[in-house]
């Protein structure tokens, strides 16, 4: 009970920072919701194939990654960190804006790219900020600030359903030979654009283009509706900006810079700078570094190799995990729709939904349950439902209810993998800034490759092994996780380090078992 009373407690004192980062999450599940079940609209009003589009995925998921890693350098300061929340959520507003008016798909990866840097910096910024108000009890904050993750990646498919295209664009639906037909379409989608003559069939050609321009002019209103959804986190960011007295920090900092603060730099080296010398809202964050800064510590010199590879496998679990919500998220619509399934583009653009509903439903059932579950338990748990229901959806592939069935207990598996092993790790590790960026780098990469890789596979293989693919990735995660449990048996503890071998910010953590 004291320990519930303190945490309520510091909510009560943090209450609109609190909210504003998990508004800032909203947008992040925003951004990630709506790829997949727009897909198939968004390949019509591009002109593109499925391995065409597929870059867009790429392009927004390695972007993803950079402003993760670039996130550190924006984190530093409390200023820098709100200033960089507010660029990102309001340019996340501004892509949703953008993509109508993308009629080429190298336009369309190129602002998803800018998306993606937004999603990196709030993903690397809003985590940071939550642990250095948290600290130690920061578990519950956490997986609640996934749930808006889920939330937000939730609402965007609902939002588009309405607005999907219930025909196909592809000509690929005639009645000819289902196999020859399609290898002739796909190649006429790759070079139709410069060779319009270069027709598969006469015949198929006429339903292609109304249903191009249709899509594009009804998803477009799905997009604007998504942007003005979104306007309300950048405002938050600013009222919170103005509630730390930072809106009016930018005209006052010239001559204090050069009086005090920029004399105060030039004679002291930044590692040794003292924080009390510097104004509240400007003190830099000792415990959080980006990647690189991680990689060049002397201090991780002295650390065992077991501390090196708690960092690894708990990477590549994340890796394989979060791959496989972003490819599970982005390609089960286009699952459904092809055989032996051939569900209904409307009936499959719930698939979607009901996967990142029962996402944010686990994170809000996680809440609770991580008070009392140790986070290496639930990763566990998460990690064998994942490959269980894989396994029951490959073995009944050709069941519709099977697969709505096991769309939502995926959702439920994979929805606390992420806080629950950011959790644990902050038991091995005090959670400081390496654990935190190491993982959500993992993830980050996981997420960017695993959905290229698969969509290459499923254009070349064929829809069955998008089911495939998941069974492989997760006995992968499952065997990294083993690996995981095995290096924190390994791992000598906190406690037996001394003060000068640990990690710069760790000397005044304490360990403790949650």
């Amino acid at each position: 009970m004291g320990c519930d009373g303190r945490v309520s407690g510091l909510l009560r004192r943090n209450l609109q920072p609190t909210l504003t980062y998990w508004s800032v999450f909203f947008s992040f599940g925003l951004c990630i919701g709506f790829l997949g079940p727009t897909l198939l609209d968004l390949r019509c009003q591009t002109h593109s194939s499925l391995p065409q589009i597929s870059w867009v995925f790429f392009s927004q998921q390695l972007c993803l990654l950079l402003g993760s890693a670039l996130g550190g350098v924006f984190k530093r300061t409390l200023a820098q960190s709100l200033w960089a929340l507010f660029t990102s959520s309001l340019a996340i507003s501004l892509v949703f804006a953008v993509i109508p008016l993308c009629r080429d798909v190298k336009v369309l990866a190129l602002v998803m790219a800018l998306a993606g840097l937004a999603m990196g910096c709030i993903d690397t910024v809003a985590n940071m900020q939550l642990v250095r108000i948290y600290q130690k009890d920061s578990a519950v904050f956490l997986q609640v600030l996934h749930f808006f993750v889920g939330f937000g990646a939730l609402l965007s498919p609902l939002i588009a359903d309405p607005f999907l295209s219930e025909a196909d664009c592809s000509p690929a639906n005639g009645t000819g030979n289902a196999t020859s037909g399609s290898h002739l379409f796909h190649a006429h989608r790759v070079l139709g654009q410069h060779h319009p003559d270069v027709l598969p069939q006469t015949n198929q050609t006429p339903p292609r283009l109304p249903p191009q321009d249709g899509a594009g002019t009804h998803v477009s209103y799905a997009f604007w509706i998504m942007a003005m959804i979104n306007l309300p986190v950048p405002v938050a960011v600013l009222l919170l900006l103005s509630k730390e007295r930072l809106l009016t920090c930018c005209l006052q900092r010239s001559p204090l810079l050069l009086s005090a603060d920029e004399l105060a730099l030039e004679t002291q080296p930044p590692q040794r700078e003292d924080p009390s010398s510097l104004p509240a809202k400007l003190q830099p964050d000792p415990g959080h570094e980006n990647l690189f800064s991680c990689c060049q510590r002397k201090n991780c010199r002295g650390a065992p190799y077991s501390f090196f590879a708690i960092h690894i496998t708990a990477a590549l679990v994340l890796f394989m995990t979060d791959g496989m919500t972003g490819m599970y998220s982005a390609f089960v619509y286009s699952y459904a729709v092809e055989k032996p399934l051939s569900v209904g583009h409307k009936v499959a653009g719930y698939l979607p939904s009901l996967f990142w509903g029962f996402i944010t439903l686990g994170r809000l059932f996680s809440i609770p349950i991580s008070s009392r579950v140790k986070p290496a338990t639930m990763v566990l748990i998460n990690v064998v439902g994942v490959v269980g229901t894989f396994l029951v959806l490959l073995i009944f592939s050709y069941n519709v209810i099977f697969l709505f069935v096991g769309t939502a207990s995926l959702g439920l598996f994979l929805s606390s993998t992420f806080p629950s092993m950011l959790a644990y790790t902050e038991d091995i590790l005090q959670y400081k800034g390496c654990a935190t960026t190491v993982l959500v780098t993992g993830a980050a990469i996981g997420e960017m490759v695993l959905q290229l890789l698969v969509g290459s596979i499923f254009q070349a293989q064929g829809s069955y092994s998008f089911l495939v693919c998941g069974v492989i990735f997760g006995c992968l995660a499952f065997a990294f996780h083993i690996l995981l449990l095995f290096f924190h048996r390994m791992h000598p503890g906190l406690s037996s380090v001394p003060t000068q071998d640990k990690p710069f910010g760790m000397e005044n953590s304490e360990c403790y078992q949650r």
